[in-house]
C-alpha cells in the first residue's frame, strides 16, 4: 500500500548517506554524528529513539487509565498494543525514524563539508576560504527593500530588547519542534498515511536544503554583516551564532570537527512552513492551525531579525516546503482537496486496512 513511500524514504537516504559517504572520502574526512556525546553511538541510538517512541506513547496510558495500578497495567498494555501498535505502525515508525535520521546526519556532515567542497577560488594561496555569495544576495535585499536594511527597518519597528527576547525563542523552539513533530506523525497519526506524507515531505525538504547550501553557499548576514546587529539585546539566539562562528573558524582553521554554518536556504522557513501545512490539512483543531501558522509567520521574521538568512533564503525555504509537501502527497496518495478529505473521513474502511481513519 506504501510501495512508493517505502521506495522514496530509502532511496532518500541511501542516497544523502552515499553522498555524505562519498564526499568524507574525497576530503579524507571522517563522518561526524552530531548529536553523539547524548546518546551514544547510532547503533546505540536508534534503538533507543525505536523504543522511545514506544514509551512515549505506552507511559501516560498507563499513568492515565492503570492510575499506576499494576494490576492493570499489563490489561492497558495489551490493548494499546493489539489496537495501535501493529505491524504496519511498527513498520512505520521504524522505516520513518531510521530513514530520518539517516537523512538528517548526512545533512549535517554534508553542510559541514561545504566550506571545503566549495572554496574560494580567488582567496589568496595559502588561505582557506569559503566561497560565499553574500554579496550578491545582501544587493536583493537592500533592493527589495528600497535601499534600506531589512534587518535595520525590523530593529526600528519592533525594538532591540523585549522583541529580540520573544523571538529568540521562537527561533530556538525550531530546535525540539522537529523530533516531535517527527515523533507525533508516525506515533499518533490514526491515518498512517499522514504518517508517511509527514516523515517522506521532511526527508524531501532536508534533501533539498542541502543542495540549496551547495548551489549557492552563503553564511547569512549577521555573519557577514554584524555591524547591522550590534544594537540587539544578547539573547540565546545570538549566543548560539557566535558559538557557530567559532566552530566555524575551527573547521576553516583544521582543528574543529563539524561547523553548521549555510544560509541559502532557510529550513528554519522550509520546516516550520511544511508544518503549518501538515496540521493545516490533517488536523481540524483550529487553535493547532492558529498556533503553528504564527509560529512560521514569526519564525520567517527571526530569520531576517538576527540576521541568519537573507530574504531570497527564507523564499527559497518557502518553495522547499511547497515542493516536500506536494512530492510527499502524491507518493502517498493524498487528495488535496477539502471535500475530498471530508468524504474520505466519513466512509467506514475494512477493520486490517491501514486507512482505519483519516483523522490524526
Amino acid at each position: 500500500m506504501y510501495r512508493r513511500a517505502y521506495v522514496l524514504l530509502i532511496g532518500i537516504a541511501g542516497a544523502m548517506g552515499l553522498w555524505a559517504v562519498i564526499t568524507a572520502t574525497v576530503l579524507d574526512e571522517k563522518l561526524g554524528d552530531p548529536e553523539g556525546s547524548f546518546l551514544g553511538p547510532s547503533y546505540i541510538r536508534l534503538p533507543l529513539l525505536l523504543t522511545g517512541a514506544l514509551l512515549l506513547d505506552l507511559v501516560p496510558r498507563i499513568v492515565w487509565q492503570a492510575r499506576l495500578r499494576p494490576s492493570a497495567m499489563p490489561g492497558v498494555i495489551r490493548e494499546r498494543l493489539r489496537t495501535h501498535w501493529t505491524r504496519d505502525r511498527i513498520v512505520l515508525v521504524a522505516l520513518g525514524i531510521i530513514s530520518f535520521y539517516i537523512t538528517y546526519v548526512s545533512y549535517r556532515n554534508l553542510k559541514s563539508f561545504l566550506p571545503k567542497v566549495r572554496p574560494n577560488p580567488d582567496a589568496p594561496e595559502g588561505v582557506i576560504e569559503a566561497l560565499s555569495y553574500d554579496r550578491e544576495l545582501h544587493i536583493l535585499d537592500r533592493a527589495l527593500f528600497f535601499g534600506h536594511e531589512p534587518a535595520t527597518v525590523l530593529h526600528e519597528v519592533l525594538g532591540t530588547n523585549v522583541t529580540a527576547h520573544v523571538l529568540s525563542y521562537i527561533y530556538l523552539w525550531f530546535l525540539p519542534m522537529v523530533p516531535l513533530g517527527v515523533t507525533a506523525w508516525l506515533v499518533w497519526s490514526r491515518n498512517m498515511s499522514f504518517g508517511y506524507w509527514f516523515v517522506t515531505s521532511q526527508c524531501i525538504a532536508w534533501t533539498l536544503g542541502t543542495i540549496s547550501y551547495y548551489a549557492l553557499p552563503t553564511i547569512g548576514p549577521g555573519l557577514e554583516y554584524v555591524a547591522l546587529y550590534n544594537d540587539l539585546a544578547h539573547t540565546p539566539t545570538r549566543s548560539l551564532m557566535y558559538g557557530l562562528v567559532e566552530d566555524r573558524q575551527g573547521v576553516l582553521a583544521g582543528v574543529g570537527e563539524m561547523q553548521t554554518v549555510a544560509g541559502f536556504a532557510s529550513l528554519h522557513t522550509a520546516i516550520t512552513l511544511l508544518l503549518a501545512l501538515m496540521v493545516q490539512f490533517t488536523i481540524d483543531s483550529k487553535i493547532a492551525k492558529w498556533a503553528v501558522w504564527v509560529n512560521f509567520g514569526l519564525t520567517v521574521v527571526a530569520t531576517l531579525y538576527f540576521g541568519w538568512h537573507y530574504v531570497a533564503d527564507d523564499l527559497a525555504g518557502i518553495l522547499i516546503a511547497l515542493v516536500a509537501f506536494y512530492l510527499g502527497g502524491v507518493v502517498t496518495g493524498q487528495d488535496f482537496t477539502k471535500p475530498a478529505r471530508r468524504k474520505a473521513a466519513a466512509e467506514p474502511l475494512p477493520e486490517d486496512d491501514a486507512y482505519r481513519t483519516t483523522t490524526m
